[in-house]
């Protein structure tokens, strides 16, 4: 299924049916009066949270929706049919927000979680509603409340204890396949993720854990370039983020280049995706002569973090691991578990 993160809809509530007029005529009954009943209700607009859904892709292919009218009164003082409500299913993390204003008007983030978007129309009250001792034969009803009609922008942002981040093929996907049952593509090139990926990671001890794979960022993501700020968003609700880098790709003269790059462009995305925990992972130590560079990196770190305090502050871990092999991704599993459980608990 392709990966639909956006939709622009119309949404439209039912309207409420009329009361009617009419009279009571029977044989033999005199000064019968006034039975006309009420319109029925329109059907309201409603989402709710699904965790079935991935993606938007069904509300994508429905530019307008509707639900349905109420139904107008009939004699005898029948309430007309009320309009059935349509509830349309979106998947958890759905921010739905006003497209003329940008008003975020609710943010659907647990599994069940319901929202009325477009209240029906109430339905017109009829004439046997206005009799009275003064006025007997009151020949009019109301008509029918019109519904509500909104012009909405729907925006998913994935929910995920933990976000992957890190330069184009850093090895990503290869490290979420190794660790969850998560199966996206992977291959020897760089942008071989187009696409968010989520995986459920289930540790030894502790309870799992969802991760999310964000294609690879670039000097300008901020600014969307390559997948940019397609992609930036949805690592903007995880708890922790774990930095890949290619350890074979480290430069001995200027080892924390790709460090710098990519919390460059996160700080300029957000300073509250900048200000995320961050576990670097060193991947790839199982090539040759990634241990010689994976020491450089640490030493060149440690002068680093010495220099500005902020660093201490964002990142917490140095890992090694080799995600092709497993070497080391068990422990850092542990490590997740761990700190995701200590969020938890404050």
């Amino acid at each position: 299924m392709k990966f639909i993160d956006e939709a622009f809809i119309l949404v439209k509530s039912g309207n409420g049916g009329a009361g009617c007029v009419s009279f009571r005529r029977e044989r033999f009954i005199e000064k019968g009066g006034p039975d006309g009943g009420d319109g029925g209700n329109g059907g309201s607009i409603i989402f709710m949270a699904d965790p079935g859904k991935r993606t938007l892709v069904d509300l994508r292919r429905q530019k307008i929706i509707k639900a349905e009218n109420g139904q107008p009164g009939q004699g005898q003082k029948k309430h007309g049919r009320n309009g059935k409500n349509k509830t349309l299913f979106v998947p958890c993390g759905t921010i739905v927000s006003d497209v003329n204003t940008g008003t975020i008007i609710t943010d659907l983030t647990n599994p069940g979680e319901e929202f009325i978007i477009a209240k029906g129309g109430m339905g017109g009250r009829g004439n046997k509603r206005f009799a009275s001792s003064t006025h007997r034969t009151p020949r009019f009803a109301q008509p029918g409340m019109p519904g509500e009609e909104f012009e909405l922008k729907l925006e998913l942002k994935l929910l995920a204890d933990v976000g992957l981040v890190g330069l184009p093929n850093a090895g990503k996907s290869t490290l979420i396949s190794r660790i969850s049952s998560a199966r996206p593509k992977i291959a020897d090139y760089p942008f071989t993720t187009l696409t968010p990926c989520l995986g459920m990671v289930t540790p030894d001890f502790g309870e799992p854990f969802a991760v999310a794979d964000i294609p690879g960022l670039i000097e300008g993501a901020h600014d969307g370039t390559g997948l940019g700020t397609q992609f930036l968003k949805h690592i903007e609700r995880t708890g922790i983020l774990v930095h890949i880098i290619d350890v074979s790709e480290i430069n001995p003269d200027s080892p924390l280049d790709a460090l710098k790059l990519i919390n460059t462009e996160l700080f300029k995305y957000s300073n509250n995706l900048a200000a995320k925990k961050q576990i670097i992972v060193l991947n790839k130590i199982d090539l040759t002569g990634a241990d010689e560079k994976a020491a450089i990196f640490k030493k060149a770190y440690c002068d680093f973090v010495k220099s500005d305090d902020s660093a201490k502050n964002i990142h917490s871990d140095i890992l090694t691991i080799s995600a092709a092999t497993g070497q080391g991704t068990k422990h850092l599993v542990s490590v997740l578990a761990g700190k995701i459980k200590k969020n938890y608990d404050k």
